[in-house]
């Protein structure tokens, strides 16, 4: 299988994003805080969901703009090892209390 032929990766939890994946662009920078235009990685929906069941718009454009400081966050960690144990084009509702605001 060439590369080209293969799925590409969801950035935060390192599985396969297969064609029938719910799938999503994440902005590393908030688009409400200056990240319109910027950096974007492909996330499967569920990890996407979940960095903003996690984090507030502040938070990540202050401390969370790139893919390693998201995984070394304790509960996206904690979710990373659940969800590697599913398969790649699982999907559920966000797992968990959201973020107080």
């Amino acid at each position: 299988m060439s590369p080209k032929e293969r799925d590409p990766v969801c950035l935060l939890c390192q599985r396969p994003i297969p064609p029938e994946a719910k799938q999503s662009l994440h902005h590393l920078i908030p688009k409400l805080k200056g990240g319109k235009g910027g950096p974007v990685v492909l996330l499967h929906q569920i990890c996407h969901n979940e960095i903003h069941a996690t984090l507030t718009e502040a938070e990540l454009a202050r401390d969370f703009a790139s893919i390693a400081a998201l995984r070394a966050h304790p509960r996206l960690a904690k979710f990373i090892r659940w969800v590697a144990k599913r398969p790649p084009a699982f999907h559920s509702k966000t797992p968990g209390a959201r973020r107080k605001l």
